[in-house]
């Protein structure tokens, strides 16, 4: 078997200076995040949610996915089971994403680690596992960056409670694939071999298939179970 390549090994310890590093590195694409933030306020405002609920909600939960998930199932009775499957499938992602950060994570502080995947997302995630790959600290972008898009999230629900008639459709002018395009970028600028693209097409495959046949949100459970066995068969190979 393969040794640990020495970047999972190389113990890293989070300071200010790194996070607010991480901060800064994250606020221009955090500007993208307000677009969003105002479109899901003046949607869940037309579902009859009040103001105060709205900034409570993305301020604790932070997920916008998930959250306009639950929009869809929002009414005037809110069939609870559904709802719970519904965000819960949307996010099942973070438990790879942060299990794949744990080698880094493990031997920090309780209080630093869980303030960290609070404000975990696909974003600083991508950026933070290109940081470790390349043997450098990736902690400041989760945390810092983390901050960053959350505060721009939050501030974007606020604007959107006032101007929220104005970007209301925001896939008019394409901001609604900023994320995905970003994300794209971030994988392929990563070295790709054989085998790590096979795993993204089995796992880009699955997911088609369960988007198009099986229940909605499902294709996110589909697709990281079949990428995440791939990987295990290709761990146990080497």
């Amino acid at each position: 078997m393969q040794s640990v390549p020495q970047t999972l090994a190389t113990p890293f310890h989070l300071t200010r200076d790194e996070v607010w590093t991480g901060f800064k590195q994250l606020v221009p694409l955090s500007f993208f995040i307000i677009i969003f933030g105002a479109a899901f306020s003046l949607t869940a405002s037309q579902k009859g949610l009040d103001s105060s609920s709205i900034l409570l909600m993305s301020a604790a939960v932070f997920a916008g996915a998930s959250q306009f998930g639950a929009l869809d199932l929002w009414g005037a009775q809110v069939p609870l089971i559904p709802l719970i499957l519904t965000v819960t499938a949307i996010n099942a992602r973070h438990l790879l994403m942060g299990a794949s950060l744990y080698p880094w994570m493990k031997s920090l502080p309780v209080k630093q680690r869980y303030s960290m995947l609070a404000v975990m997302n696909d974003v600083n995630w991508a950026l933070s596992m290109r940081a470790f790959s390349q043997g450098q600290s990736g902690l400041g972008l989760v945390l810092g960056g983390g901050i960053a898009m959350w505060l721009f999230w939050v501030a974007g629900n606020g604007l959107g409670l006032v101007f929220g008639q104005l970007i209301d459709q925001p896939q008019e002018f394409g901001l609604d694939m900023v994320m995905g395009c970003f994300l794209m970028a971030m994988a392929f600028s990563a070295k790709v071999n054989t085998r790590l693209a096979l795993i993204w097409t089995g796992a880009a495959a699955a997911s088609w298939v369960a988007y198009t046949y099986l229940p909605n949100n499902s294709h996110v459970i589909v697709g990281a179970a079949v990428g995440g066995f791939l990987g295990l068969l290709r761990i146990k190979k080497s």
